[in-house]
């Protein structure tokens, strides 16, 4: 099966370290959404990975993992492995080291790998301390780090993370005339209508994760409306 991840305009993300019933999982896969990222930055492991694999695997939605690290990474029963690094952190675990370790110690699927440039924007969130990303960044900023990725290291992702808040649509729409042909991600905050809208004139993909568990599926779907 060849996955057309570049034509997804919905994720949902949902994070292994966080519970669901299975009523409400139904709901999720069946709300429109174009692919399921699993994905967290904290307390994320083999275990609750593969727990939560089970739990959507078998509704048929394209499966990413998305691996805050090698320790948790999961490669069978998938269709990608969309790995990070994030580009405004001067811990360059983060942007390379990681990824060393991972492939020093462990037998990797190079054929489900879809590298990501992540930019980090929001220093509440988890994955903004963990990181010790430079959130400070001006539109500008942002614009130079996508095209660095995009025409220097050739990432065919972008990915704009506010994780947890919602984000500056001015940024967003720098980092999306900076882009030629990397596909465009935007994660945080969506939790309407109106911000799914809003985002996706200029991302070309829209993640919602938080939203799931804080606002359920109604909110989920009509995301999926806004965009479709």
């Amino acid at each position: 099966m060849q996955l057309n991840w570049k034509d997804w305009v919905h994720v949902t993300k949902l994070d292994p370290d966080k519970n669901l019933d299975p009523g409400s999982i139904a709901d999720i896969v069946t709300s429109g959404t174009d692919a399921l990222m699993l994905s967290g930055t904290l307390n994320v492991t083999q275990e609750n990975l593969s727990c939560l694999l089970e739990q959507v695997s078998a509704y048929g939605l394209p499966l990413v993992v998305e691996p805050a690290g090698p320790e948790a990474v999961l490669c069978e029963g998938i269709d990608a492995l969309f790995v990070p690094s994030v580009l405004n952190t001067s811990d360059v675990r983060w942007i390379v080291g990681k990824h060393k370790a991972w492939v020093k110690h462990s037998r990797v699927r190079w054929d489900i790998v879809v590298p990501e440039a992540y930019i980090v924007l929001n220093p509440a969130s988890a994955v903004g301390r963990v990181t010790g990303a430079d959130c400070t960044l001006r539109a500008e900023d942002v614009a130079a780090y996508a095209t660095v990725a995009e025409q220097y290291f050739h990432f065919p992702i972008v990915y704009i993370e506010y994780s947890g808040t919602y984000g500056d649509p001015a940024i967003v729409k720098a980092a999306a005339a900076a882009l030629d042909t990397a596909v465009l991600y935007y994660g945080g905050g969506i939790n309407s209508a109106e911000r799914a809208a809003e985002m996706a004139r200029y991302a070309d993909t829209i993640v919602v994760g938080n939203a799931v568990y804080d606002e359920g599926a109604a909110v989920l779907k009509e995301t999926v409306r806004a965009v479709s």
